[in-house]
């Protein structure tokens, strides 16, 4: 069954309104979570969900991109564009989480950084580029999960780790399809055509290493819930975690700065 979905297929699933947001995913794989708000500096982006929480008993901070189920949900978190502060807020949660020593763990659903004329006075640019610096440095391991749409720099800004898996539905590209049709071809609706030769499926992302695990979604034709996608999503990350463990901040930092020079 899954074989045979073309690359459009993927990019439609992906954005399908039924994938589990932020929220779900935090409820579901982590114990004890705790919400923290605000970039202290402009206010808080309900497009950015974060804060600590435990995974078997162990300290981490999760942060996740939230879309939401319905339209009036969409409007209040932006259809998941977060907004500088959000990244600034994220950025905080990391800094915090490198204070104290805590994993760092990001799931991504976003279609890119807001990109209003109000983002843009509040500066989000330089928000972005501040993150992909920040995290580049960070001496606690980063595992970033792309969920379901992973668009250009909004996604990047919250990607740049020692690990990114990525949902067997969900997609990672420098932008949509048919922002990629538009500038190629002056034609929006070549959009299909644009998503096979992006390469941004799960299967053309592993192949090209730029991601590092899928996240299966189906049991050959069976969909699997998302309990069981959790529950594997939580298994997988205890492994992780129990391997950083045992390195040191230095090989941490090295192990990150070795993937991306790899590009």
């Amino acid at each position: 069954m899954e074989d045979i979905k073309t690359s459009w297929d993927i990019v439609e699933l992906s954005r399908q309104q039924d994938r589990m947001t932020g929220h779900e995913l935090i409820d579901l794989i982590f114990e004890d979570f705790i919400e923290f708000h605000g970039d202290r500096s402009i206010g808080d982006d309900k497009a950015i969900v974060g804060g600590i929480a435990s995974l078997k008993g162990k300290p981490v901070t999760v942060i996740g991109v939230q879309k939401g189920k319905n339209l009036s949900d969409n409007i209040e978190t932006n259809f998941g564009q977060p907004s500088p502060e959000g990244y600034r807020k994220a950025l905080r949660l990391m800094k915090q989480a490198e204070k104290f020593n805590r994993p760092i763990i990001c799931f991504v659903n976003t279609p890119g950084a807001y990109s209003g004329a109000t983002a843009e006075e509040r500066g989000q640019g330089s928000a972005i580029a501040t993150n992909l610096l920040e995290m580049s440095g960070l001496s606690v391991p980063v595992i970033s999960i792309l969920t379901g749409e992973g668009g250009s720099g909004g996604a990047l800004a919250l990607s740049v780790a020692n690990e990114v898996w990525i949902m067997e539905n969900a997609t990672y590209s420098i932008l949509s399809p048919e922002g990629f049709a538009t500038i190629l071809w002056k034609d929006g609706s070549k959009a299909k055509e644009a998503s096979e030769l992006m390469k941004m499926t799960a299967k053309d992302l592993l192949e090209n290493k730029i991601v590092d695990k899928i996240i299966l979604e189906y049991n050959g034709e069976k969909k699997l819930t998302n309990e069981e996608i959790a529950n594997n999503l939580q298994e997988e990350l205890e492994k992780a975690l129990d391997r950083y463990s045992l390195m040191s901040k230095e090989d941490i930092k090295l192990n990150r700065e070795i993937r991306f020079r790899k590009y």
